[in-house]
């Protein structure tokens, strides 16, 4: 799922951004809701946003069961030490990577060198996701997304205020 905005009086040549769709209010949270931000805006201010939510292009259902990383974070899924799984216990790990994939492929085509991303989700998370338990801990760590982005060259930071 990817949609471009250009913010009001967008800088000429500023790169783009990578932006999670649930931030700019599009409802595709695992809960169908969304997470638009109005601390956002400020950092959009003159710069074009591309859109993209991960989970939903990678194959994935709105709304879904919520899904967490077992066995490490992001970088542990894309080496094939860590997985994946929602509340029902069904390993989605594919999905992440896939909308991973689509995302970096989102990024370079658009020409974003910067993401701003959801904080603490599987996918977007940026230094901090949760715990793999389903019980609300954070650990240190990126989503799925955030480490590949970060992989290859893509600068990741978490969307303020959210």
């Amino acid at each position: 799922m990817s949609d471009e905005h250009t913010e009001a009086g967008a800088a000429a040549g500023a790169p783009p951004l990578l932006v999670s769709a649930c931030l700019r209010g599009v409802p595709c949270r695992f809960d169908g809701r969304d997470k638009a931000s109005g601390a956002l805006a400020g950092e959009l201010a003159g710069r074009r946003a591309v859109a993209f939510c991960p989970e939903q292009a990678g194959g994935l259902a709105t709304p879904r069961p919520a899904a967490e990383l077992v066995g490490g974070d992001g970088h542990a899924v894309l080496d094939g030490r860590a997985r994946v799984v929602d509340t029902t216990g069904a390993d989605v790990t594919e999905a992440f990577v896939e909308g991973a994939r689509r995302a970096l492929a989102a990024a370079r085509q658009a020409g974003c060198t910067e993401a701003v991303l959801m904080p603490r989700s599987p996918s977007c998370g940026r230094g901090a996701v949760y715990d793999g338990e389903f019980r609300g801990a954070l650990v240190p760590g990126d989503g799925v997304t955030a480490a590949l982005l970060e992989r290859n060259g893509i600068a990741v930071r978490q969307a303020p205020g959210v």
